[in-house]
């Protein structure tokens, strides 16, 4: 049996096929500017990796804040209950989720059986971001995949109080003719985020094991920053990206399971 999750995000559309319950195929595009095309994009591109059509795909669940754009989806679930049922489903001993996705951060409280127990979430600005980031990075003229490793190799992380996109990118721009290096800002901007998300996540009582989806979750600097925060090393799966995509993927797969 073969089932589909789809998440159109803000910055980025991600999709993946079940096969059972084994993760058969994948796609990562941009989302574009239209959130119906973006969908049968990504979606078509994952089909041709599967060698499969879509009268193959039994189900599909569509989250994200893109997803009642996505004309095939068959229901449409929230990014919460997706992502939970993602981490989840990767990590069984998880008890919180944090996701950080391209405008919006999110956390998770899991219980034992894998249920949404609470939830938190900053989604009236782009502050601690995929796309705060962005920002920080054109500020910095430096590319966002190098703002990990550049971080991890500063002694002394520039003081970032702003965590509003706006005043922050002013802020940088004052470190930057100050003379402060690079790789101090940009740590800097790490534990500004970091500060961030750890208060929001604090208000689901953050538990071991902690687990980071999202595409900022690839960065090892803010990873860092935020284990400095909770004391604890936080888990992150080979392709935290799609999480989203395998949580409504599994989430198809019980809906189908339950017609019988």
């Amino acid at each position: 049996m073969y089932t589909a999750g789809i998440d159109i995000g803000a910055l980025t559309a991600k999709s993946l096929i079940l096969e059972d319950e084994r993760p058969l195929a994948f796609t990562i595009i941009p989302s574009g500017s239209n959130s119906k095309e973006t969908a049968e994009k990504v979606m078509e591109a994952t089909l041709s990796k599967a060698g499969l059509s879509q009268g193959d795909v039994a189900f599909t669940v569509a989250t994200g804040y893109g997803r009642v754009n996505v004309p095939f989806a068959d229901k449409q679930v929230t990014e919460i209950s997706c992502h939970a049922k993602g981490a989840y489903s990767l990590f069984p001993m998880v008890r919180t989720v944090i996701d950080i996705g391209g405008q919006d951060s999110k956390a998770i409280k899991i219980g034992k059986d894998g249920r949404v127990m609470d939830f938190a979430m900053n989604d009236r600005c782009a502050a601690g971001t995929g796309r705060f980031l962005e920002v920080m990075a054109k500020a910095l003229e430096v590319r966002l995949e190098d703002f990990g490793e550049l971080s991890l190799q500063s002694k002394n992380k520039a003081k970032i109080s702003n965590i509003c996109t706006v005043f922050a990118e002013s802020e940088v721009i004052s470190r930057i003719s100050e003379g402060a290096p690079k790789i101090d800002i940009i740590a800097g901007i790490h534990d500004a985020i970091a500060n961030r998300v750890f208060g929001m996540a604090s208000r689901v009582k953050i538990e071991k094991d902690l687990v980071m989806t999202g595409g900022v979750a690839k960065n090892r600097g803010v990873i860092k920053a935020l284990e400095e925060k909770v004391g604890f090393k936080i888990l992150v799966s080979e392709e935290p990206q799609i999480v989203g995509a395998l949580g409504a993927a599994i989430i198809a797969r019980e809906m189908v399971l339950k017609q019988f």
